[in-house]
């Protein structure tokens, strides 16, 4: 089986191609740019989604397709209209192509409004499944790895706040999944008996707060984190402060803050058609990725520094500290 990776320089995208290439499958890693270092039965094609005509050659004998493409994040334009336009134009390709299944990684879809970003993801899904060639559509809340945008922000958030305010939207759940686990969906999607095109959720085993990652990633990074209760803090402002907090790109933070007022909590779980559950808990998934970060930055290591003197001499939310949270688990 041929599998085309397209987003094959992102942290998901890497780690597929590495996974499927390391199982010697054959692999072709689509993207605007070359790729310097790939395992051995693994090429690079030349894919822009943007420019329809590098499209169909880059699925010529392909059997499988994963989109793992998005444009949040990148300077210029409208994100919607350009990830819009993508999807038709890769279910168009595919449908004159030799693909017959394309496997798509999205977002959770919220019970309330989805922000800008999670509406996004929901329509390209929709896009793709509603084309010729059959579509998975796989859901991930976060995805806990190195390199990922959403967890750069909760690794961030935890490290460098000497104190941490607890607006209600900071209590919203959902069930993030190491990458390791998104992975092992991803490639299991390959062979999942399909009539037709279908969505499901990848959950990870743990339904926790962000309130809760917050207090499990610093109590990894050897601290705890003071809090107060701050309950008119909007999100909007919350993405403003990540600004001065995070190093993660300051437009993309904020859209995946804005993705946090609800909860992102799985309906129809993958894990019931494949039978093997994910495996990773958001603490070992945590550990692992701090252990295999790139040190930060000599700024980042001086802030980090200073919080974590001034940090325990600020107020404290006694349930914060000692909830269960802190141990894995959500309720």
């Amino acid at each position: 089986m041929r599998a085309l990776i397209l987003g094959a320089t992102g942290f998901v995208g890497r780690a597929l191609v590495g996974a499927l290439g390391d199982a010697g499958e054959d692999v072709r890693a689509g993207s605007r740019r070359s790729l310097v270092s790939l395992p051995e039965r693994a090429s690079w094609v030349h894919c822009d989604l943007t420019r329809p005509e590098t499209i169909a050659p880059a699925l010529a004998g392909v059997d499988v397709a994963y989109y793992l493409v998005h444009s949040m994040g990148q300077r210029g334009g409208d994100f919607r209209a350009i990830d819009r336009t993508c999807a038709l134009e890769l279910a168009r390709a595919a449908a004159a192509s030799t693909c017959q299944r394309i496997i798509y990684l999205g977002g959770v879809a919220p019970r309330g409004q989805p922000s800008e970003h999670l509406a996004s993801r929901l329509e390209v899904g929709e896009i793709l499944r509603g084309g010729a060639v059959p579509t998975l559509e796989l859901r991930a809340s976060m995805i806990v790895g190195n390199g990922g945008a959403s967890w750069q922000v909760v690794r961030d958030l935890a490290a460098r706040l000497p104190f941490m305010v607890l607006p209600r939207w900071l209590d919203s759940k959902s069930c993030p999944i190491s990458l390791a686990d998104a992975i092992a969906a991803l490639v299991a999607a390959r062979n999942v008996p399909l009539a037709g095109s279908a969505w499901f959720d990848i959950p990870g085993p743990d339904t926790l707060s962000v309130r809760e990652m917050l207090a499990i990633v610093a109590e990894l990074d050897g601290r705890r984190i003071p809090a107060i209760r701050v309950p008119v803090l909007t999100p909007h402002l919350s993405a403003m402060w990540l600004k001065l907090v995070s190093g993660a790109d300051y437009e993309l933070a904020r859209e995946l803050v804005l993705g946090l007022t609800e909860d992102l909590l799985p309906q129809r779980s993958f894990w019931d058609v494949t039978g093997h559950p994910a495996q990773h808990g958001f603490r070992e998934a945590a550990a692992s990725a701090l252990a295999s970060e790139h040190p930060p930055s000599l700024v980042a290591r001086v802030v980090e520094r200073i919080v974590r003197r001034i940090g325990p001499h600020a107020i404290t939310d006694r349930a914060t500290a000692h909830g269960a949270g802190l141990h894995g688990r959500g309720s």
